[in-house]
């Protein structure tokens, strides 16, 4: 039998790569208690990375609102209290949002979660992810208290 290499060298040139690539779907459902957390999330995306059997390749993860969001930093409890408060700096609560006028009431969780961004894509190596020393994976909630979601999609071979 061939190893792995051979395949897709002789799929590369004969157009049946796809064949090769592998996928996998994953969703993680959040109610959050607070109108704004912080969740640690690594484990589960590494556990989906196991299961998905991608041996190399790319994990892409995103939130599936729009004021929530996905971001990689270091999980200490007095950083992420630091950002916490950094994000009120720059996007406060306040009334008079021209969202507001929509009716809603969350105009600043919108702006925190362009701040953070929606998602984030992350190498897999050797069958995991392949974090810095301290990178740890967080879902971000800026208008909790209703259920919100989360994808991972990890393509590889």
């Amino acid at each position: 039998m061939a190893n792995l290499n051979d395949v897709r060298h002789y799929c590369q040139a004969h157009g049946c790569y796809a064949s090769l690539v592998k996928s996998h779907t994953e969703y993680l459902k959040f109610h959050t208690k607070k109108h704004r957390d912080y969740i640690h999330i690594t484990p589960q995306v590494e556990a989906a990375v196991k299961k998905s059997g991608v041996e190399e390749g790319l994990a892409f993860v995103s939130a599936m609102h729009i004021t929530a969001a996905v971001y990689v930093n270091d999980h200490e409890s007095g950083l992420i209290q630091d950002i916490d408060e950094w994000l009120e700096k720059l996007a406060p609560f306040r009334e008079d949002y021209r969202h507001h006028r929509t009716g809603e009431d969350n105009g600043d969780s919108h702006l925190k979660s362009l701040l953070l961004h929606q998602s984030v894509t992350l190498p897999i190596t050797k069958g995991e992810l392949d974090l810095g020393t301290w990178q740890r994976i967080f879902y971000a909630e800026f208008d909790g208290q209703r259920e919100k979601r989360v994808i991972i999609k990890i393509i590889g071979a």
